[in-house]
C-alpha cells in the first residue's frame, strides 16, 4: 500500500528486455535503505526490487504491466517519481493507493494560474473507471483531488511544491500518464454493479 505522496524522483540508468519483461535500473537517494523484495512505485506502478547495487536498483515489469501503464515509454535519462510502500501507523497524508495502475490517460492541457497549474487529463471511458468531483485520483504515483470531473476527463491543480519535486514539472500536452482511481470508488461501483 502507498500514500501517492512522492518521496523523491529517480533517474532511470538503464532498460533491459528479458523475453516480455522489462529490467528497470533507477538511481536513487534511498537506494541504501532498500532491501531485495521490497515494493517501490514507479509512476504509480508497484514493482518488486530484484537486485541492488551502489545507489541504482533494478525492478522487473512484466508484459501485463507493460501493456497498462507509460512504463513501455521509459528511456534512459527519464525521470520517475518514486514512493515506498507505507508503513504501518504511518500518517496517511494522501489517500490508499494500492500501486495497481488501471489504465493510462493522455494529457490534453496544461495551464499556469499565476502562482499554480491545472492538468487536464483524457482518458478511455469504455473500461467503466469513474472521477467524482474533489474526489481522489493517482496520476504517475501522485496523490491529487479532481477537479472538472467528466466521464472521459478530468482535471487537477498542482500547487509549486508539488511541480517542482514530480515529474509533473515534464508534462506537456501529448504527454502519457499512469491512472489509479480511489479504490473506494471501484468498490462502490463494482457493488452498484452487480445490484
Amino acid at each position: 500500500m502507498f500514500t501517492g505522496i512522492i518521496e523523491e524522483l529517480g533517474t532511470i540508468t538503464s532498460l533491459k528486455t528479458d523475453k516480455e519483461n522489462l529490467d528497470i535500473t533507477v538511481r536513487a537517494n534511498f537506494t541504501s535503505e532498500l532491501k531485495i523484495d521490497q515494493s517501490v512505485a514507479h509512476n504509480g506502478v508497484c514493482l518488486t526490487v530484484v537486485s541492488i547495487e551502489d545507489d541504482m536498483y533494478t525492478v522487473t515489469a512484466i508484459k501485463e504491466t507493460l501493456e497498462k501503464t507509460n512504463l513501455k515509454d521509459l528511456a534512459a535519462g527519464d525521470v520517475v517519481n518514486l514512493e515506498r510502500g507505507m508503513r504501518l501507523g504511518d500518517r496517511l497524508d494522501g489517500h490508499i493507493v494500492q500501486g495497481h495502475v488501471d489504465q493510462i490517460a493522455t494529457c490534453t492541457n496544461v495551464s499556469e494560474a499565476d502562482g499554480s497549474w491545472y492538468f487536464t487529463f483524457g482518458y478511455d471511458p469504455s473500461l467503466s473507471n469513474i472521477t467524482i468531483e474533489k474526489g481522489s485520483i493517482t496520476v504517475n504515483g501522485v496523490s491529487l483531488t479532481v477537479v472538472n470531473s467528466k466521464s472521459d476527463e478530468f482535471s487537477v491543480a498542482i500547487i509549486p511544491f508539488t511541480y517542482e519535486h514530480t515529474n509533473f514539472s515534464t508534462f506537456k500536452k501529448g504527454t502519457v500518464v499512469n491512472l489509479e482511481f480511489d479504490v473506494i470508488g471501484k468498490y462502490v461501483k463494482r457493488i452498484t454493479q452487480l445490484g
